[in-house]
């Protein structure tokens, strides 16, 4: 399968605007954060995890479904089916969670201000097979939040499959392989994933706390913070009539610490032959970014099984993934869905102003770019 063979009842079909955000107005969502100053004292906040601490708790990020949240969740997909609605003009109301939905606000929570991510298990998808299993996690989504577009085409539920493209051609999306995906953090607050497949061997979801970073390179490091509240150019291979845009990585508030990290696209606008090279700083923090974020006693691996859900806030955790070996048969091959997903932002009025303040930053930078790549 291409990433263009679509289903009939795929929601990148005759989806409602109405129920979706567009890829620009998701990616401004995200991007867009309230800054009011450096954070030069560590960070303290659930959100700053570390790997091993977390293996040794009571593993409270796992919530694994009882036969009672089956049941109900087989009660909406027959009902969402009775309806004989595109899936894509389906509201969360065609998907009735009148229990469940309190579980999902609580995971909403812990992704918004809490530890930052969630994993459910359970979910039935070898009995339901692929086609129930798209509809379910569309729907999940709009009971979580509201989905997003995941790149220009518009496609709202990816398919993160080995399709053979070339690892060493540099406009290569490397979820289209088998390879190893360095850490990066996806263009929405949320990205989910519905693991269907798991690989023969390897093809773990390496995830690391990006305040847990910071603080140790604030500890290490100091004199480096300040390069991470400076502008960085994101390659967006061509995407949006422009070539890369500036993203600060790092944006400070009321105690909260929001990034965006993307190691691979800050590296690859240097093949750009206008791109200045990194300074010897910025050379130097992304070099320790990865180093810490690299660290064992940083991280922590996920081998997802068939019916888990990893929901990852993107503002406070950054995931990559080791490479893998699949297996022949088709039916069987690794094979995950992604759903990304924009969570309400809750600010009083100050935040709003410092949020809008940031919002016209980085629209202002993209224009710029994009004024430049037409005339370039």
């Amino acid at each position: 399968m291409n990433t263009r063979e679509q289903l009939a009842h795929n929601p990148n079909q005759q989806s409602h605007k109405s129920n979706y955000r567009s890829v620009i107005s998701q990616t401004l969502h995200y991007m867009s954060r309230p800054h009011s100053s450096i954070a030069m004292q560590p960070i303290v906040s659930e959100a700053a995890w570390k790997g091993p601490q977390l293996l040794k708790s009571d593993k409270f990020w796992q919530d694994p479904l009882n036969e009672a949240d089956i049941a109900e969740l087989d009660a909406a997909l027959a009902h969402a089916k009775g309806l004989n609605k595109p899936t894509g003009s389906m509201s969360k109301d065609d998907f009735p969670l009148p229990t469940l939905s309190k579980k999902i606000a609580r995971w909403r929570q812990a992704l918004k201000s809490g530890r930052g991510f969630q994993v459910i298990s359970g979910i039935p998808v070898e009995r339901w097979g692929r086609e129930d299993s798209e509809i379910f996690f569309w729907c999940f989504g709009l009971h979580l939040g509201i989905p997003g577009a995941q790149n220009e085409d518009g496609d709202l539920l990816g398919h993160v499959r080995d399709l053979n493209a070339p690892v060493d051609d540099t406009d290569t999306r490397l979820y289209k392989t088998n390879a190893n995906i360095e850490y990066h953090c996806d263009a929405a607050d949320v990205v989910g994933l519905l693991c269907l497949n798991k690989a023969k061997s390897g093809g773990k979801s390496r995830i690391v706390s990006s305040v847990a970073v910071y603080n140790e390179i604030l500890k290490r490091r100091p004199d480096l913070i300040p390069v991470l509240y400076r502008p960085m150019l994101v390659d967006t291979f061509g995407e949006g009539s422009v070539n890369y845009f500036p993203v600060v990585p790092c944006r400070y508030h009321n105690g909260e610490l929001k990034t965006f990290y993307h190691i691979d696209y800050f590296r690859s606008t240097r093949r750009y032959n206008e791109v200045r090279p990194f300074t010897a700083q910025e050379e130097e923090l992304l070099n320790l970014y990865q180093e810490v974020a690299s660290d064992p006693e940083f991280y922590l691996d996920m081998d997802l099984q068939p019916g888990d859900i990893q929901l990852l806030s993107n503002h406070t955790n950054l995931h990559a993934r080791t490479d893998y070996i699949d297996y022949e048969d088709s039916d069987k091959k690794r094979h995950l869905l992604r759903l990304w997903t924009s969570l309400p932002h809750e600010h009083n009025a100050y935040s709003q102003w410092l949020t809008f303040k940031d919002k016209v930053q980085l629209v202002s930078g993209i224009v710029k770019e994009k004024v430049k790549f037409k005339f370039r």
